[in-house]
């Protein structure tokens, strides 16, 4: 498969990056913050995501969506990441999406139509530590009657206060550690016995900490089989990696565009910094790692797209890569900006706070490498 993007998905590239660009730039996030508004996002301008289709990208065409891949996603990732856009397109266009896929008829009925019109949010919940460890699940879910009974607590899921549904990784068997044993439920806003506390994040986005107490679910709530949750939960995972890894190749570019253009206005002795040798030679470094992380991103996405087994590989690879890019970029851009970099009235400090959040986000740069390591066999 070539590593560039087809005529078509460059022309969704060029729409999407319009349109984020006009509708939602780094001064729509700003206001966000300053209002401290307790969504994290806006809904009119996800409802405008809708309009534009971009909802619908992963959903498949029998069923409302558009039937495109990954590739798609991450084209409009890659703008929200470049405008540090609210928005809940990663958790729920994605990894919510790709949840639902193996669901029963009626819950892809139900919520499908929903997110496709830009009438939903969903949050993905799976760590239970301070660290991504998702065989570590130890939140139960016990039969009750016809259904289950899940009991337990959830951290870090990103907009979990809000959602509408909530994609919940559980443990029907076995203990803290085991593969086999996860089942996956889909839970509800509002259900019963849940609570969800939300907390400011670094880039002022929000995430939640949910406590499902005694949450009573019917049997129809299961994603998958039970006790078998392990392989879907794997290719969730892997699609939010990887649509992380868009996002952060986003973050990356609009770091390095700005550092970039400051480099040729910004004078010192009388001329432009960015033809002092030394920091044209830093500006080539990054400009390398980002390419060498944009064809990683873009070979997972290509392997996620054929159901080809490397893809949960590629996909730790790409998290890596585009970690260490992503960080190098926004390290650049604060340093080559000097001591203004570091204060609040210049964009480049925000995309420090949002990589550094995407850097941990479904695991960073150093858990996938030790996971690449533990498959080699290492």
């Amino acid at each position: 498969m070539p590593l560039f993007l087809t005529d078509e998905q460059s022309m969704l590239r060029d729409t999407a990056r319009q349109f984020v660009a006009v509708t939602a730039p780094i001064s729509h996030m700003r206001s966000l913050r300053d209002a401290r508004d307790p969504a994290g996002f806006d809904r009119d301008l996800w409802k405008q995501f809708a309009e534009m289709g971009f909802t619908a990208i992963l959903i498949p065409e029998g069923e409302g969506g558009l039937g495109l891949g990954h590739v798609e996603a991450g084209v409009v990732l890659e703008e929200i990441g470049r405008n540090l856009t609210p928005s809940p397109f990663l958790s729920t266009a994605v990894t919510a999406v790709t949840a639902l896929k193996p669901g029963s008829a009626d819950l892809r009925q139900i919520w499908f139509s929903r997110i496709a019109a830009g009438e939903a949010v969903a949050a993905l919940a799976v760590d239970e530590g301070a660290k991504h460890r998702p065989a570590q699940i130890a939140l139960k879910a016990e039969r009750s009657g016809n259904g289950f009974r899940l009991t337990g607590a959830k951290s870090f899921v990103p907009l979990g206060h809000v959602a509408d549904l909530i994609v919940v990784a559980a443990r029907t068997a076995g203990s803290p550690g085991d593969t086999d044993g996860i089942t996956l439920f889909a839970v509800d806003k509002g259900a019963a016995g849940l609570t969800a506390t939300p907390e400011r994040l670094a880039d002022a986005s929000v995430a939640a900490q949910l406590r499902l107490e005694g949450v009573e679910l019917d049997a129809d709530a299961v994603i998958g089989e039970v006790d078998q949750g392990w392989p879907g939960l794997s290719r969730i995972l892997s699609a939010g990696r990887v649509g992380a890894s868009s996002e952060m190749l986003g973050v990356g570019g609009g770091a390095m565009d700005m550092t970039i253009g400051y480099l040729k206005e910004r004078r010192q002795f009388g001329v432009p910094i960015g033809s002092f040798q030394a920091l044209q030679h830093r500006a080539a470094h990054l400009y390398s790692e980002m390419e060498v992380a944009r064809a990683a991103v873009l070979k997972a996405q290509q392997l996620l797209d054929a159901d080809d087994p490397g893809a949960d590989r590629a996909a730790l690879v790409a998290k890596a890569m585009t970690g260490l890019a992503a960080t190098l970029a926004v390290q650049e851009g604060v340093q080559m900006h000097g001591g203004i970099g570091m204060t609040d009235e210049y964009d480049i400090g925000f995309y420090m706070k949002r990589g550094r959040l995407l850097a941990e986000l479904f695991g960073d740069t150093n858990w996938a490498a030790d996971q690449l390591a533990r498959m080699s066999g290492y």
